[in-house]
């Protein structure tokens, strides 16, 4: 279908979709889930994602990203559970807050709305096509989706299922679309439809957020890639640091929230980087270390300063050995994407000067990385990990597809 189409039958459901009442959205959101869940279609959302990891597979794409691609039953159980969460959710769209009357009698408050139209340009992962729709749905937006070529079959799929489900309950299947063509000219095509989308949220590796910033002429929310960190501090706990790092990089490899950058105190390093090294070797994790750490661990592979910025998505970590803890921020803010960090520490007040000092959408202590999540946060599902300053910071749930306008109760007020 034309983009200009796409776009025009989106706005016009956007408009619909902004009138719908909190019940009418919920119902819609839970037939959907239930559709997901139905055992013919899980058979058709598996067989398609075959398709898409045969293909994946055939081309090389290294397993961490296979694995963000594969879809199984608990997988798909998952994305119908986090369309179930968003229902529960309060619907923050209509909540006026804080009217205020003015001296010449008018009352001015602020309405939530929701933004409109929502572009996601995304890859590979095709559990973001629910949780966007289910995000966007709640909220009254309609949204337009362009995920990559990796996951085109599993999208259709999705999306087919999804516009069913809507079908069947009165409700525009055009609340979601998707652009089936994966044509990087379409894409740029896509990025210059502002006459119908409001808004525009990349959701990839640091290349297509790069793109989609340059080419847009949509305003952009970035969310950006995770070179994500854990500090081990003088004063930590070793099984805690062990665990906690083990969790960060190897539950899932080929996540944003995953650690790659691991600094550890200089006073410490001889107690936790024998256990931790053995750990992380279990995992077959590549060690990439500084000359301190491979005194210690002699098999590790040398460090580059390329490493310190890296986000491999893949099973390598960089170590660093740094003297204290103004070392070790002023590494991670010069290192870090904004994303996630965290400090493993028994000391309060280098405890507070980590949250305190750290520039990024989540700061830890004494916990993985991993968290850094819509589902987690309690949120449902989210959007992305947003790690720019407006708008919206961390994990985009409900209030971050939403805006504000002001809304005025006058009785005859005319301006002298």
């Amino acid at each position: 279908m034309d983009l200009t189409v796409i776009g025009k039958e989106a706005k016009k459901a956007s408009r619909i979709l902004g009138r719908l009442g909190e019940m009418k959205k919920n119902e819609g959101l839970t037939a959907v889930a239930c559709a997901l869940m139905d055992k013919d279609n899980i058979k058709c959302i598996m067989d398609a994602n075959k398709i898409d990891i045969d293909n994946a597979v055939a081309s090389g794409m290294k397993a961490s990203l296979v694995d963000r691609l594969k879809l199984n039953e608990d997988r798909i159980n998952g994305m119908a559970e986090g369309l179930m969460q968003i229902a529960k959710l309060p619907d923050p769209v209509g909540e006026v807050k804080g009217i205020r009357i003015r001296p010449n009698g008018l009352r001015i408050g602020e309405k939530r709305v929701p933004l409109g139209v929502i572009g996601i340009i995304y890859e590979s992962r095709p559990n973001v096509t629910s949780d966007a729709f289910g995000l966007c749905f709640k909220t009254g937006n309609a949204v337009i989706l362009r995920g990559g070529s990796d996951a085109i079959n599993s999208n259709i799929a999705i999306v087919k299922i999804i516009k069913n489900a809507l079908s069947e309950c009165g409700l525009p299947r055009e609340s979601i679309s998707l652009i089936e063509d994966t044509d990087r000219k379409t894409a740029e095509e896509f990025m210059r439809l502002n006459q119908y989308v409001d808004v525009l949220i990349p959701r990839g590796g640091a290349g297509l957020i790069r793109t989609v910033v340059e080419k847009s002429n949509i305003p952009v929310i970035e969310t950006g890639t995770g070179n994500c960190h854990v500090y081990i501090d003088e004063d930590a706990d070793i099984d805690m640091a062990v665990d906690i790092v083990d969790n960060a990089k190897t539950q899932r490899l080929g996540v944003c929230n995953a650690c790659e950058s691991l600094l550890i105190h200089r006073n410490i390093l001889n107690d936790v980087l024998p256990p931790l090294s053995r750990r992380l070797r279990e995992k077959n994790i590549e060690l990439r270390m500084d000359n301190a750490a491979l005194s210690i661990v002699k098999d590790g592979i040398p460090a580059t300063d390329d490493d310190w910025g890296r986000e491999y998505l893949d099973a390598i970590i960089s170590i660093k050995t740094v003297d204290g803890i103004d070392e070790a921020i002023e590494h991670i803010n010069t290192y870090n994407t904004g994303h996630s960090e965290s400090i493993i520490t028994n000391d309060y007040n280098n405890a507070q000067k980590f949250l305190d000092e750290i520039d990024a959408a989540a700061v830890y202590v004494n916990a993985s990385t991993r968290f850094t999540d819509g589902f987690e946060f309690g949120f449902g599902a989210e959007i992305g990990i947003s790690t720019q300053k407006l708008h919206a910071r961390g994990p985009m749930g409900l209030l971050a597809l939403t805006t504000t306008k002001y809304i005025i109760y006058g009785n005859g007020q005319i301006r002298k």
